[in-house]
């Protein structure tokens, strides 16, 4: 298994099978201390009693996302017993299911452990089981191919096994989706901490043809073709490394035929140095993940065929290294993009707008998309106003950023709409050219976007600044990783609630 972890499902009657020193036994609580049935029935009143003394020696109050680690009581099929916290009733009442799944494999790797999805008031569905099985195996996600020698933890942690009982007998199903998901976000996730010397951007573009064994039509431009196009923006920006460029375009078409297909664009810049403008040293390692948006589009395509998902879709990703070689493109450089349209080129570390033009526009035409949805690590400046918890959306159509926002707070994969102003779009115009390729140190994410939003013609679009979340991004209870993967869960949700036949 990619993520090291093996999960099954069981009816709650199973609570009690096994024998004695067979693993961990996880059971649930509030605020109030009180165990479900099923847990009770397990435990008996010698065993309820024990969890109440040790919670009270321990000062363990139930609140969410806490934990009471015990020897199991005598007559309990279990080595171990581990109490979860679910806090207030209030709390319970919003359950984010994979977020209390990571947390759960979190005190059980490299355990086996049977998980007690029962508790006063509760009734867990299928559905709520499987986002539980996802987060479990997001957490126990590591990315340490690289290592000679391995830190004790990480084989404990490729032990991990779980069975989650529960009533709900449909979970099985379920759980399939979940682990068909959390692998196409360990595919991003992979895509996004691997090393520019070995995800160069034809690397990058042999993996992503990969998905044809799912079924997703592949085409893959070479620079030749680039040129036939007249895709001058993204080449100027590659033309100064020795690695060439790549564009992929991958098709499902899942959904009715000849229905338009809702177009996923993601910005691949395997390594950034910022070419002739180039960043400084402290932290330019961190640029090999510049195309976290490469990655999610490559992630959320993959989970859409792993599904058979009755929706048509187009992902997109333009992947180049902009590098500072005696032919790199320079500051005051004009090119022509493929839409026609000439750009001043102030800074040549502002090149990830450049490549979206081209694959932005290469889409249009050819794709006709009812809808546009690029994602990008295009801007500092988003990272300043949003931080690294959220990120930062611009739109031209308020029902498309509406779905979105509504599938981020679904996943947990927020964003934050962002304002498009006429104002922006003017800082962008240019003396000797139809535009600039920055507008100035302030409103940069908003400049930014507006440079795309002339490219996007009258698509609905929505432009997913994914900077602050991509890479390096704060530490949850389902992620410990680096590269975060981001995106791929929110995309897959926007396609499953509001573009898929029913």
């Amino acid at each position: 298994m990619a993520d090291g972890i093996e999960i099954g499902f069981g009816p709650l009657e199973q609570s009690g099978q096994g024998s004695g020193g067979s693993g961990d036994l996880v059971v649930f609580v509030g605020d109030d201390l009180v165990l479900g049935a099923a847990a009770r029935d397990v435990l008996g009143a010698p065993g309820a009693d024990l969890v109440a003394r040790a919670a009270s020696s321990e000062k363990f109050k139930g609140r969410s996302l806490t934990a009471l680690s015990l020897p199991a009581p005598s007559g309990v099929k279990a080595d171990r017993l581990v109490v979860v916290g679910l806090g207030s009733e209030k709390d319970r009442a919003k359950t984010d299911w994979p977020v209390l799944g990571g947390f759960t494999a979190s005190k059980v790797a490299g355990r086996t452990a049977r998980v007690v999805l029962d508790w006063p008031g509760a009734t867990v569905t299928a559905a709520q089981a499987g986002e539980f099985a996802l987060g479990a195996r997001l957490r126990n996600y590591t990315f340490d191919r690289y290592k000679t020698k391995k830190k004790p933890d990480a084989d404990e942690k490729s032990g991990t096994a779980l069975t989650l009982l529960l009533a709900d007998q449909g979970a099985a199903r379920a759980g399939e989706n979940a682990r068909t998901l959390s692998e196409s976000v360990i595919l991003a996730r992979d895509l996004v901490n691997e090393p520019p010397n070995v995800l160069f951007p034809e690397e990058f573009a042999r993996r992503a043809s990969d998905l044809s064994k799912l079924g997703v039509e592949i085409e893959v431009l070479e620079p030749a073709r680039m040129h036939e196009l007249g895709m001058g923006a993204l080449l100027a920006v590659a033309q100064g490394s020795v690695r060439e460029p790549r564009v992929v375009i991958m098709r499902w078409n899942g959904g009715p035929a000849g229905e338009a297909p809702v177009a996923l664009i993601g910005k691949g810049v395997i390594f950034d140095s910022g070419g002739i403008s180039i960043k400084p040293g402290g932290g330019m390692e961190d640029m090999k993940g510049d195309m976290g948006g490469a990655a999610a589009v490559v992630g959320a395509v993959r989970a859409l065929a792993a599904r058979k998902a009755r929706c048509n879709v187009v992902g997109a990703i333009g992947i180049v290294e902009n590098m500072p070689d005696g032919g790199a493109y320079r500051p005051s450089d004009i090119v022509t993009s493929m839409s026609g349209q000439t750009i001043e080129v102030i800074n040549t570390d502002a090149e990830g707008r450049l490549v979206l033009a081209d694959v932005i526009t290469h889409i249009v035409r050819s794709a006709k998309p009812k809808a546009i949805v690029d994602l990008a690590t295009l801007t500092g400046a988003i990272i300043v106003a949003l931080g690294q918890d959220i990120a930062g959306m611009f739109s031209n159509d308020d029902t498309l950023a509406g779905n979105i926002n509504a599938a981020g707070e679904a996943t947990g994969e927020k964003v934050w709409r962002m304002p498009l102003i006429p104002a922006y779009d003017k800082a962008i115009d240019s003396k000797f050219a139809d535009m600039k390729n920055t507008g100035g140190r302030h409103g940069g994410a908003a400049t930014a976007a507006s440079f795309i939003k002339r490219y996007v013609e009258d698509v609905p679009w929505a432009h997913l600044d994914i900077a602050g979340v991509a890479m390096s991004s704060n530490a949850s209870e389902i992620n410990r990783s680096w590269g975060a993967g981001w995106g791929v869960r929110l995309l897959d949700r926007l396609i499953q609630d509001h573009y898929e036949a029913r």
